[in-house]
């Protein structure tokens, strides 16, 4: 290519001077230090070949010495003309293109796109040094402000250099903008620099108020770094032996992770993973098994022992593979000290796997050292070996806060401890035991009660009956009036546990058992001095009085119990006592003075059995008329849904009593004070009673008067009764105006939403079938009749035909 020496241009000016460029030199001459001309000039010489535009650029430089125009324009052409040039083969016109850089920074060293020019020339070439010092100096000439520009191409320099040059420049870097540590710090780790990574990450979390720019918390840093340490423990190891003045700080890599430990809690299993990992590659096998041990009887989470159990046995495993190996590498060859570590790492590593279910349980009473649960497991897990299991009852109960006990039942603890022994035959250490447990303030009063009923139970096994009878006497007792409340919170378990009614009820059963009656009655007559008395107490106690003919006794028992409880549970009491009152046959006067008292606070819903009951007396015993009175008074005292009944029951008694005519009244009655749904029924029965009677008239007012109750479309059996019995008793006009009031029920239901809302449920489910009789025929509904037909004969027949018959058929069987 064409070489351009500068030194010879003066003997070129006659040569490279055409006659085209006369009128610029002439300006030239003119005004040499002007800068319009010579752009003039040099644009017009834009299209000659390089040498003689590098002329003309060569002397403008030399006039306009500190125009950065100028010098721009020609840097750019000469670097523009080496761009498809290979540095290393014409290294030559480079250095003449950078001694051209050289001189335009001589002139304009503040100039920040010079230098990048400059810069970015200097790396596509080989040269090193000589482009570091040139970054050097460029952040030397430019002010802070402008280091920016600058700092990007010296960092890419940097990482295509690699080496201690790409250390040392992150390192001025870092002092200009120390947020950006974090990328000096990956640039040591792609440079195998990792002891100065690691140092760098310390520092990072010796930094309280640093923030990484990448978001990372500070357990991800710690992360980091630990895995750094793990992974490359050896060449850290190694590059410190050799380099001890490098890093006079140095660390210790174990006590950097144990304090990781202590403050990532949630992350120990981990952490203790990655301490066994370093002394594995460092090659420390011992220590990485003290680790293991260490973490697996710390840590507190299910997950963290897993984690470092499963890594430790996988370690274990490794060390046996590898021995194996080693043993079929020897072909036959005897070692007995290679055979014998590895049997004793065999042993080891079952030794570790037989301490799994242990350790888990250890980590669940860490975790949680008032888990009954857990420590009945752990008894579990000892099996026959008594010696340990009487050592974790005591240390149990010796750990075990009463009142955190929320896990399990503490009772339970006490009683499979005492009945180990008494399973072993010592029923004195037994006794022993549940004595010392009747002392624990338990959480509940009812776990102080289980406690002794357990206590009981073993001596009644034992067949020390007396001895369980004082067991029970001794719990119960408390002072003769007590006002103590047994769900008060603030009382201990033992000042409450005489109110506990489980207490009682096993020691009046066992009394019962074993006693006499009048210990036993003496037991319930203390359970009602105490008021705690239950609806199965009473009931017990009425059985038991009973069953001993103590009949009237029985009878005082239940009165008192009615006096107690209010109702519903006095309702089961009075239907128990009047059962057997009656049963008993009391006076009538006494047996009616009984029901007043039971139906005096009983509510409506509880009021039915009770009035069907006294009416039963009265039919039985007293007078029909007075039984007649009881039912009466039971359609009004029982509640909504059960009045319709007692109604029905009423009527049967009436016409079985007095008649079929006298219970007409009664259905008036009911129909006034039904609802709706109930009187639509009672209509239907009302009808064909007096259908029955020949009151032919009568019925068919009933039937009328229960249309207004039943919605054609919703209720059809309604109208298909009514339909049966104007064909069997009606004439002609009587049908036809069954029909026009079925048109106006059904019209009158069309119009209110209510009916409309229930219409709708209706359809979804399967039509009733419509009845047939052998006088009757299919009735298929019809769109009503407009009221505006004039009435005749024609109109008599369409007005039936719109009524329901299909096809114009009339299905009247009669004489008109």
């Amino acid at each position: 290519m064409p070489s351009v020496d500068h030194s010879s241009t003066k003997r070129l000016d006659l040569y490279l001077i055409s006659e085209a460029d006369l009128p610029y030199e002439h300006d030239l001459l003119r005004y040499p230090h002007t800068l319009a001309p010579w752009m003039r000039y040099i644009e017009h010489k834009s299209e000659s070949p390089i040498h003689e535009q590098v002329f003309v650029y060569e002397r403008a430089c030399r006039d306009l010495g500190r125009s950065y125009k100028v010098w721009k324009l020609y840097l750019d052409l000469r670097v523009k003309h080496l761009d498809a040039i290979n540095p290393a083969k014409y290294e030559d016109e480079f250095v003449k293109v950078n001694e051209c850089f050289e001189r335009a920074l001589m002139m304009l060293s503040k100039m920040p796109r010079l230098w990048i020019d400059y810069l970015q020339f200097l790396m596509k070439q080989c040269r090193v040094t000589e482009t570091r010092r040139a970054f050097d100096r460029a952040l030397r000439a430019l002010p802070l402000s402008q280091h920016e520009r600058i700092w990007p191409l010296y960092l890419n320099f940097a990482k295509s250099v690699k080496g201690s040059t790409a250390v040392c420049v992150y390192k001025r870097y870092l002092q200009y903008k120390p947020q950006d540590i974090e990328d000096y710090i990956d640039l040591l780790t792609s440079l195998d620099f990792h002891a100065e990574a690691a140092q760098q990450y310390i520092e990072l979390l010796n930094a309280p108020k640093f923030v990484s720019k990448n978001g990372k918390s500070q357990f991800q840093i710690w992360t980091e770094l630990t895995d750094l340490l793990v992974h490359y423990a050896r060449d850290i190891r190694d590059y410190l032996k050799q380099h001890p003045a490098t890093h006079p700080n140095s660390f210790d890599t174990e006590k950097i992770i144990r304090s990781g430990i202590d403050k990532f809690s949630d992350q120990r299993g981990k952490l203790w993973v990655n301490l066994a990992m370093y002394k594995i590659a460092i090659g420390d096998f011992e220590g990485a098994r003290d680790a293991f041990e260490e973490g697996v009887t710390t840590v507190m989470t299910v997950r963290d022992f897993t984690l470092i159990f499963d890594s430790y046995a996988e370690f274990e495993e490794s060390v046996i593979s590898s021995l194996m190996g080693d043993a079929e590498k020897r072909e036959g060859e005897m070692d007995d000290e290679k055979d014998a570590e590895l049997d004793i790492r065999m042993m080891r590593f079952e030794h570790l796997m037989d301490r799994r279910p242990f350790l888990l349980n250890d980590v669940l009473l860490r975790q949680n050292p008032n888990n009954v649960v857990e420590w009945e497991k752990r008894v579990g897990l000892w099996g026959n070996n008594a010696e340990q299991v009487v050592k974790t009852y005591t240390d149990a109960i010796a750990t075990i806060n009463p009142k955190k006990a929320a896990v399990g039942h503490l009772y339970k603890l006490w009683t499979n401890f005492a009945k180990f022994y008494e399973g072993a035959g010592d029923l004195r250490q037994a006794r022993v035991i549940f004595e010392r447990g009747a002392k624990v303030p338990f959480k509940s009063a009812n776990e102080l009660a289980d406690l002794y009923i357990e206590w009981a139970e073993m001596e009644l096994r034992s067949e020390n009956f007396d001895r369980a009878v004082d067991i029970m006497a001794k719990a119960t007792s408390g002072p003769q009036r007590s006002n103590v409340d047994f769900f008060n919170e603030d009382l201990t378990p033992q000042q409450r546990l005489h109110k506990s009614m489980k207490l009682w009820s096993f020691y009046v059963d066992l009394v019962e058992s074993v006693g006499t009656l009048e210990q036993t009655r003496k037991i319930y007559d203390r359970i009602f001095e105490l008021k705690i008395a239950t609806p199965l107490t009473i009931v017990n106690y009425a059985n038991l009085l009973e069953e001993n003919k103590f009949f009237e006794e029985s009878f005082k028992v239940y009165e008192r119990g009615v006096e107690l409880f209010s109702y519903p549970v006095a309702f089961e009491l009075w239907n128990l006592y009047l059962t057997k009152a009656m049963h008993r046959k009391l006076n009538i006067e006494r047996l009616r003075d009984l029901f007043e008292q039971a139906l005096e606070k009983c509510p409506p819903e509880f009021a039915k059995p009770l009035y069907l009951l006294y009416g039963e007396l009265e039919e039985t015993r007293g007078l029909a008329r007075n039984a007649m009175q009881v039912y009466d008074r039971a359609t009004t005292a029982v509640s909504d849904k059960d009045r319709a009944n007692m109604y029905r029951f009423f009527i049967k008694k009436t016409a079985d009593t007095y008649g079929i005519p006298a219970t007409r009244t009664i259905y008036e009655r009911a129909l006034e004070s039904l609802p709706d749904g109930d009187c639509r029924e009672l209509c239907i029965d009302f009808a064909e009673m007096e259908q029955k009677l020949g009151e032919i008239d009568r019925a068919r007012g009933i039937w009328v008067h229960g249309s207004q109750f039943a919605d054609p479309r919703i209720h059809p059996r309604y109208w298909d009764k009514w339909h049966e019995f104007e064909v069997l008793n009606g004439s002609e006009e009587t049908f036809k105006e069954m029909l026009r009031i079925k048109r106006a029920v059904q019209a009158q239901y069309s119009t209110d939403v209510n009916f409309i809302a229930a219409e709708t449920a209706a359809k979804t489910k399967a039509p009733e079938k419509v009845p047939q009789t052998e006088k009757t025929a299919v009735i298929t509904e019809q769109p009503p009749v407009p009221s505006d037909i004039i009435p005749g004969a024609e109109n008599e027949q369409n007005d039936i035909l719109a009524g329901g018959y299909g096809d114009g058929e009339i299905a009247l069987d009669m004489d008109y």
